[in-house]
């Protein structure tokens, strides 16, 4: 037996409420969801995960700086705990960015699934690339923890999330122009190759997709970016090695069109057989 797990960058679930998420959900049924850049306070957060996943658990943060961030986090498995945020960090602007559920799977699998949203970051601003390093190094922190509980049998993790950084040039249509920006800089890559090197988490969707240019997840919404296909692939699942190892397949919902859209990211859904 399978389960889902889907991640989305929904970019302010309020407006895509109103593009038609909805529909979306009425037809995907994944048995954890995990979104980023709600942007919304608590009773509209509430409403709307209830419309979306109306027989599901629901999680989630509320950025504290208004209009910012935040993330949730609905699932139709048993949830034995439940945390938020990442230790030592109290800014305000750190908020709303790091949740965490322990779910166990119908065979009674443990599984810690985080749903995560990275700084942004400019590469012109050095506050908010502090910002953003900052959260990363917490969040290394904590990625060792969870490495060390799933090598020594405890429960295996997935991060899912939008992470902001395009690890290598095929996660990015136009790697060479993009170098000296946020998202792309060696500095912030090199993160990633410390998560999928030293910690041990593995890249699941480029593990089952192979060393392709793509597929993306995240279209600027400026030019004509969507309708050829020049993106960035910034969401990701990261999961601990046995986890990742069950791995069936993976989906990423681009719209059809650009008017469909309900968000500039498009959902991952990955299956595993756990």
């Amino acid at each position: 037996m399978t389960i889902t797990i889907t991640t989305s960058n929904v970019n302010g679930i309020r407006a895509a409420e109103r593009k038609g998420i909805a529909h979306w959900a009425d037809t995907h049924t994944p048995n954890v969801w995990c979104m980023q850049e709600v942007r919304a306070p608590q009773p509209d957060v509430d409403r709307i995960l209830n419309r979306l996943a109306p027989s599901s658990e629901h999680m989630n943060e509320v950025c504290r700086i208004k209009g910012r961030a935040g993330v949730a986090l609905t699932t139709d498995l048993p949830v034995t705990a439940r945390r938020y945020g990442l230790p030592g960090l109290d800014d305000d602007v750190d908020t709303g960015r790091w949740i965490e559920a322990d779910v166990t799977t119908p065979q009674g699998y443990g599984i810690t699934v985080v749903c995560v949203y990275v700084h942004a970051g400019n590469a012109d601003d050095p506050v908010k690339m502090t910002q953003k390093y900052r959260f990363l190094d917490a969040m290394v922190t904590r990625m060792r923890e969870l490495r060390d509980e799933a090598a020594h049998g405890g429960k295996q993790s997935v991060l899912c999330g939008d992470f902001n950084i395009a690890h290598t040039p095929l996660d990015i249509k136009n790697a060479k122009a993009n170098e000296k920006h946020a998202g792309f800089l060696p500095q912030e890559r090199a993160y990633v190759d410390q998560w999928l090197g030293e910690l041990e988490f593995v890249d699941v969707m480029r593990d089952l997709a192979g060393d392709i240019q793509g597929p993306y997840t995240w279209w600027s919404q400026r030019g004509r970016a969507f309708d050829n296909n020049v993106g960035w692939r910034i969401d990701y699942q990261f999961a601990t090695p046995e986890l990742a190892e069950t791995a069936r397949g993976f989906v990423i919902d681009k719209a059809p069109t650009y008017d469909a859209r309900w968000s500039d990211h498009a959902p991952l859904s990955i299956d595993y057989d756990v």
